[in-house]
């Protein structure tokens, strides 16, 4: 047999982006369709941590079926939003443009920190003109806030987030979003238990990594010349220049990620205790609705994770039964 060599491809996919992401608050770029009755599309919640829980297997493909497992979770708090305005868009070929848009009269002091707030606003006919515009607009949205100080964090300013209004009718769309102004909306009343959901926030933050760490390369042997973690070549001769194919140190996390089909094993309330001993490493007690979700969740304690319909198609499930959720201490 003749030498074979040995297949080392390139460590790391190209198709991300591994810039600094411009804020800590992920952007939703696209959403779901959606033709059933009028609902809101998205929630958002903070990560307090993760903790594993016992499960009897509901999969009859599994070998563990009917038998206990452990499932490592985590826990987002989720403390309800305030809806304090409706967006319409319209569809032209350079995306979506406003059409118009409508908030409440009385928006809420903290919201000051964030945007400021005008003194006359006439929210009324904002409200109509964007009624009459309805049969041009083709994606509708409320404007809702979050409420970091009811979660206990160290900061008041609220996160302004858009949530899209499924509905299969516009008009229907529109009363359903007309009826949550300025009204705080829960977590129970957009997601249930059993469904999934796409993830999208910031990765933590690793600094500047080299490119063992950052792509995965081989460390070289130690008879190279001089270096180890460092790409064996910078490229061919021929294009005489280094490719952006070729692994070089850089930013390493804080990067914008969306995770697909994550399964919601339970939405709780506040009146639950899901805190372990001590609370959270580096977040302290959940007093709000939770949400567990099964595996983990990108970004560190106390980043806003946003939480979207599926929208690659992923259908509600069976959820398997919880016999104990571990609240032993992390610490």
């Amino acid at each position: 047999m003749g030498h074979r060599k040995k297949n080392a491809p390139h460590q790391g996919s190209l198709s991300f982006r591994r810039v600094r992401a411009k804020t800590q608050k992920g952007k939703v770029r696209s959403w779901p369709t959606w033709d059933s009755n009028p609902k809101l599309l998205g929630f958002a919640g903070f990560k307090a941590g993760m903790t594993h829980v016992t499960v009897i297997e509901n999969r009859k493909s599994s070998p563990m079926f009917n038998q206990e497992r452990i499932v490592p979770v985590t826990i987002l708090e989720c403390p309800p939003l305030k809806v304090i305005g409706i967006r319409g868009y319209y569809y032209t070929s350079e995306g979506l443009q406003i059409a118009a848009e409508a908030l409440i009269k009385d928006l809420p002091e903290e919201l000051a920190r964030k945007m400021i707030i005008p003194k006359k606003y006439k929210a009324t006919s904002r409200l109509k003109t964007l009624q009459e515009r309805l049969g041009s607009i083709y994606e509708l949205r409320v404007i809702a806030i979050t409420n970091p100080k009811e979660a206990k964090l160290p900061r008041k300013k609220p996160d302004i987030l858009e949530i899209k209004v499924g509905s299969k009718d516009m008009k229907e769309g529109f009363e359903f979003a007309k009826s949550l102004l300025g009204k705080t909306v829960t977590v129970d009343t957009v997601f249930e238990t059993g469904e999934f959901v796409d993830t999208i926030g910031v990765t933590k933050g690793k600094g500047i990594q080299g490119p063992v760490k950052r792509f995965g390369i081989k460390i070289l042997s130690r008879k190279t010349r001089g270096v180890k973690r460092k790409p064996g070549a910078l490229g061919p001769w021929r294009p005489a220049r280094t490719m952006y194919t070729v692994a070089h140190q850089g930013q390493h996390g804080y990067h914008q990620r969306t995770e697909y089909n994550k399964l919601i094993l339970k939405v709780g309330t506040k009146e639950e205790n899901i805190t372990p001993a001590g609370g959270f490493k580096k977040y302290g007690f959940v007093n709000n609705d939770f949400v567990l979700m099964k595996g983990s969740v990108q970004g560190p304690a106390k980043r806003l994770i946003t939480l979207r319909n599926p929208i690659r198609g992923k259908n509600k499930t069976s959820v398997p039964e919880i016999v104990q959720i571990s609240l032993t201490s992390k610490m």
